[in-house]
């Protein structure tokens, strides 16, 4: 491989010694792990910190007076601290721990949903969601009348402004619900140009940040969210813990999402009062070590850096893209011009699945399916894709592997 496409921005060989599971063989293969979309590897910080937690001090947090509850309850507590300057909200009290992306998603709909919206009110979404902002909008729809309208995209895989426009020309739209970066396509919205669109026509804004919270610098303030929402062990982090940010004004008008303790602010047989936010939705026990799992994958994050991170990522899909698209009979999903480290990809002759097989027997690990994104599949025009994805520890050997290897299924299926 010649000099030039190495990284310039990150030592990944440095960083990818952090991540113990990378240096593993699979079927006597070096591992190549192109599957960080899916879900992202741990760097050696994530692990050891929630194994000090399980070992050093452990305790339920909140409301426990002994030594071991105080200290468990302030790492916890530090840990929305971190998240919310990692997104620069406004208030730690805007910061509400959940168990990932989806029950983000569904907490917003099923409490600002049922309580602000009424029938007839819209929603719209665009034509690049993932499953997990889809759903449960359809469920408001069914179950309260709320209206949802699907913003086209483009052929090259970016949103269509026209549509979007068509969509809200009537003024009965409440809730732009869209995803910050598409999971088969890798396309980024322009985030800021559609808050302050949703806000003109007097409508709030989610954003769904699963896949773009890992590779570029998030400020809320600065794109003016209502909603962000994303899961934890995409961001390096553990699984079981995810972020939903709202607006204060927001949570304070929002109901509760589950009953239960630690949510309220007293109980009677007649009646309960809730707690202010941020704990009026983080009902029980919390996943207290996958908390402290996340606040190490946001330390370590930034200690990388995101301009290096986002740099780095935006060369291996430069070359993955120039590399592939040699492949005769390859078809690469999306030609956005501002796309993030994703690469969905069809072969003729081949399906996914047994594409992602034979990779696999090579130790090669990508994505098969429709990815939780069954509409944008027909809008494309295909079924399944196998996807692969990047992250901070691919190499361009890594890159180079995958075109190798898809060059000897492209021989089995000649």
């Amino acid at each position: 491989m010649s000099a030039a496409l190495k990284s310039e921005f990150l030592d990944v060989t440095a960083i990818r010694k952090d991540f113990p599971i990378l240096a593993q063989t699979v079927h006597g293969k070096k591992l190549v792990y192109l599957d960080s979309g899916a879900s992202a590897q741990k760097p050696r910080m994530v692990i050891d910190a929630m194994m000090h937690c399980m070992e050093a001090q452990y305790a339920n947090v909140h409301r426990g007076l002994h030594w071991m509850s105080e200290r468990t309850s302030d790492a916890y507590e530090a840990v929305r601290d971190k998240t919310a300057a990692f997104l620069n909200a406004a208030s730690r009290e805007e910061i509400i721990f959940t168990r990932n992306a989806t029950e983000s998603i569904n907490l917003i709909a099923h409490t600002y949903g049922r309580a602000i919206l009424k029938p007839g009110d819209a929603i719209v979404i665009s034509e690049m969601e993932h499953h997990a902002n889809i759903v449960p909008w359809q469920m408001l729809r069914d179950s309260h009348g709320i209206e949802l309208r699907i913003a086209k995209i483009t052929d090259s895989g970016e949103l269509d402004f026209t549509s979007l426009e068509e969509k809200f020309a009537d003024g009965k739209v409440k809730l732009l619900a869209i995803t910050h970066m598409s999971n088969v396509l890798g396309t980024y919205t322009p985030v800021e140009r559609l808050a302050a669109f949703a806000h003109a026509h007097g409508a709030k804004i989610l954003l769904d940040g699963s896949q773009a919270v890992v590779h570029r610098q998030v400020d809320l303030q600065a794109i003016d969210a209502d909603f962000y929402v994303f899961s934890g062990h995409k961001l390096y982090g553990p699984t079981g813990i995810g972020v939903l940010y709202a607006k204060r004004e927001l949570l304070d008008a929002m109901p509760p999402f589950l009953g239960g303790g630690d949510m309220i602010a007293s109980v009677s047989y007649e009646r309960s009062t809730w707690a202010k936010p941020p704990y009026r939705f983080e009902a029980g026990t919390p996943a207290i070590i996958e908390t402290i799992g996340l606040g190490a994958a946001i330390d370590y994050v930034l200690s990388i850096g995101f301009p290096a991170i986002a740099a780095h990522e935006r060369a291996l899909t430069d070359h993955g893209l120039a590399t592939l698209s040699k492949i005769e009979g390859l078809r690469i999903l999306g030609a956005a011009q501002d796309r993030g480290g994703v690469i969905s990809f069809t072969m003729e002759g081949a399906h996914a699945h047994d594409i992602a097989t034979l990779l696999d027997r090579q130790g090669i690990a990508v994505r098969a399916g429709h990815h939780c994104a069954e509409p944008l599949m027909g809008r494309m025009g295909v079924t399944s894709t196998a996807r692969a994805t990047f992250a901070m520890y691919t190499s361009m050997e890594e890159i180079d592997a995958l075109a190798t290897g898809l060059l000897r299924v492209k021989q089995v299926f000649a």
